[in-house]
């Protein structure tokens, strides 16, 4: 019986690639995010750190050109969270864009493999009429060879 080969092939071999590329770029993308979301963390807790060291140097008998000190530091911390929440944002767009492209090639993917699926049922089915009609040949042959003439 003859092997069944997809003429497509090289292109259900090109969305399975595709796809493998998408979940690495996903991947990549997540783990930005997770890197971006970390970082904005750490400077959330340096501010509330900062904050309360302001307001016990307030409370204490500190030179005001320190707590204005503390003051343009947490000015500055303030500015850094919101640059990394628009890069936090940045992040997770680039984590949306990532996802629904990897869900487009799961797609495409899927209907090369379903047509390749498809291919191979009419490609048996062809093969199972030839065989049956070879059978049907050869028990012809010896119906008409078993009867005397």
């Amino acid at each position: 019986m003859a092997s069944f080969r997809y003429a497509y092939q090289k292109i259900v071999d090109l969305k399975s690639s595709e796809k493998t590329q998408a979940e690495w770029q996903l991947s990549s993308a997540i783990g930005v995010l997770q890197a971006e979301e970390l970082s904005l963390a750490e400077l959330r807790t340096k501010r509330t750190e900062w904050e309360s060291k302001q307001h016990e140097c307030s409370n204490e008998a500190v030179t005001l050109s320190e707590l204005q000190l503390m003051q343009h530091y947490l000015e500055y911390l303030d500015s850094c969270i919101a640059n990394k929440l628009t890069e936090v944002k940045h992040a997770e767009r680039k984590v949306e864009h990532n996802r629904s492209n990897l869900a487009e090639r799961m797609k495409d993917e899927k209907v090369w493999l379903k047509a390749k699926e498809h291919a191979g049922d009419r490609f048996r089915h062809v093969m199972q009429i030839k065989e049956q009609n070879e059978l049907d040949e050869m028990a012809t042959v010896r119906f008409k060879v078993s009867i005397p003439s």
